[in-house]
C-alpha cells in the first residue's frame, strides 16, 4: 500500500502527515507513507488544496486535517 500525503509543509500538512503515520503504525497495515510538496506532482493528483491524503492513487481528504480513526478506516478497505 502506497500512501501520500500531499502539501507543501505547512503546520497543517505536517500534522496530517503524523497522523497518518501514527495509523498505519497502530493498524499494523503494511504501507509506505510518503511526503510529497512538488506542487506539480500535488496537481497531477487533481489536487488544488492542502493537505490531502492520497491511497493508491485515491485521493481520500484534500484541504483538512484527517481523523486518525478515518485514516484506520482508509487502510482496512
Amino acid at each position: 500500500m502506497e500512501i501520500k500525503v500531499l502539501g507543501p509543509g505547512c503546520a497543517k500538512c505536517k500534522k496530517t502527515e503524523e497522523v497518518v503515520k501514527e495509523a498505519v503504525a497502530e493498524s499494523g497495515v503494511g504501507a509506505e507513507v510518503i511526503k510529497v510538496t512538488d506542487t506539480m506532482e500535488i496537481a497531477g493528483h487533481g489536487v488544488l488544496g492542502t493537505p490531502a491524503v492520497v491511497i493508491d492513487g485515491e485521493v481520500k481528504i484534500v484541504g483538512k486535517v484527517p481523523k486518525k480513526e478515518d485514516v484506520k478506516a482508509w487502510l482496512t478497505k
